[in-house]
């Protein structure tokens, strides 16, 4: 989700926030229940790692993951990207739906899990998951679907906040063990992958929205080489 984990095909018709949800019924409820409670849950803008990492690639299709409210779809969207961007909330889908209306874009919206998504593989030039809400699995499948997605020389580009993973679990029912970080994506990398980023630093948080206190980020960028 667009700023805070604890709080189909581009050329394709593909589910509209109305559509049928695929997925686990229970991460959705969750989900819709968080944007329920409130009329605006995301600040509205873009964020910072999203917007400096896109900054030097040229635009393709994108897959935005987890993508909230709307507002990375909206503004690759303007950036000349073909976005198809996915989320489990079909709260979240409406309200990302009305903003792309609102801003006069086109975004393919796709209500689904990302590993019962069905998203043709190896198929987008950049695979973009900002600060996402990946459930962990013993077959690492969250992991590798956000791999498998991405096109020979194409990006993923998965961010994160800093620490959250070494976090105890707490009464709100946050527990790291139960999520995917950068660090389990990197550990699948094998030859087929070049590392282009893989830090920690400050973040470049959009003002207002739930996760603003969050001050580090982890960026990790890797491309997928070319056929050889």
């Amino acid at each position: 989700m667009t700023d805070n984990i604890a709080a189909a095909s581009p050329t394709s018709a593909v589910p509209t926030p109305s559509d049928g949800y695929v997925g686990d019924p229970a991460v959705r409820a969750e989900w819709d229940d968080r944007y329920t409670d409130r009329d605006q849950l995301w600040s509205g803008r873009p964020n910072g790692a999203l917007v400096a990492e896109v900054a030097g690639l040229a635009p393709g299709r994108v897959l935005d993951v987890g993508c909230g409210e709307g507002a990375d779809a909206v503004w690759l969207t303007r950036a000349g990207w073909d976005v198809t961007a996915l989320e489990v909330s079909g709260v979240a889908l409406e309200r990302a739906d009305g903003h792309a209306r609102d801003a006069g874009v086109t975004v393919h919206w796709v209500h689904a899990t990302l590993t019962e998504a069905a998203l043709p593989p190896a198929s987008f030039d950049l695979v973009s998951a900002q600060y996402p809400a990946l459930l962990r699995t013993p077959d690492a499948a969250a992991e590798r679907a956000l791999l498998a997605a991405v096109a020979p020389g194409g990006v993923l580009l998965l961010v994160h906040h800093a620490g959250m993973d070494a976090q105890q679990p707490h009464d709100g029912g946050f527990d790291p063990a139960d999520y995917v970080w950068p660090s389990m994506v990197a550990a699948l990398l094998d030859d087929d992958w070049e590392v282009q980023v893989h830090e920690q630093r400050p973040r470049v948080a959009p003002v207002g929205g739930v996760g603003a206190h969050h001050r580090d980020d982890v960026v990790l960028r890797v491309r997928r080489l070319r056929q050889r």
